[in-house]
């Protein structure tokens, strides 16, 4: 008689290791929203998901702060088997960006909305807004980065997440909304080669 393998433990991969940069944190930030745009799920349930890779399906009945959100089979789509060493700076990046694109989300929707107005809804991609907000969160949360980096590394997420027009049309887009809100003085950006 064949006995039953051990269930397989997650992380699958204890030995290997990556350190995480601050593109990945943007990237798993991307995830986050794009994860709990529908509403239903609060981010802070998401973010140990997501962004520390700490999955509770094992547990039969998680409390309600550890909801089942991921699949074994899911987290092996996401390459969870690689941990990610983050520094105290990209985690509190993380959660600075994920905090403000929550508090802000109306007022970078409507933005979003009015300057997308000749666009149909249904034809943006819904990767394209939640970068939009990515970008709108970062550039106003975050007085360190500046704005180029910002877009720069949307687009750069674009490329990967979205289609192949999105980095033009997101750039185009996100130019009009910055003006408008540097104009409306809710952009601060501060240090050496930051301030305007």
């Amino acid at each position: 008689m064949a006995s039953t393998p051990p269930p397989e433990q997650f992380p699958l991969s204890h030995a290997k290791h990556v350190k995480g940069t601050r593109y990945m944190a943007r990237e798993k930030v991307l995830q986050i929203l794009a994860a709990t745009a529908d509403g239903e799920t609060a981010w802070d349930v998401v973010f140990p998901h997501i962004f520390e890779r700490q999955f509770t399906f094992e547990t039969v009945n998680p409390p309600e702060d550890q909801k089942r959100i991921l699949r074994p089979e899911e987290v092996r789509d996401l390459e969870a088997d690689v941990p990610i060493d983050w520094s105290q700076e990209d985690r509190e990046y993380a959660i600075q960006v994920v905090r403000a694109a929550r508090d802000q989300q109306e007022e970078a929707t409507a933005l979003i909305n009015r300057y997308t107005e000749n666009w149909e809804l249904d034809r943006i991609a819904f990767m394209d807004r939640m970068l939009m907000h990515l970008a709108i969160a970062e550039c106003r949360a975050c007085s360190d980065i500046p704005l180029k980096v910002t877009i720069n590394e949307v687009i750069e997420l674009a490329k990967r997440y979205s289609t192949d027009r999105s980095g033009t049309f997101i750039n185009g887009i996100l130019d009009a909304i910055i003006k408008e809100l540097k104009g409306a003085g809710k952009i601060f950006k501060t240090g050496r080669g930051l301030v305007e």
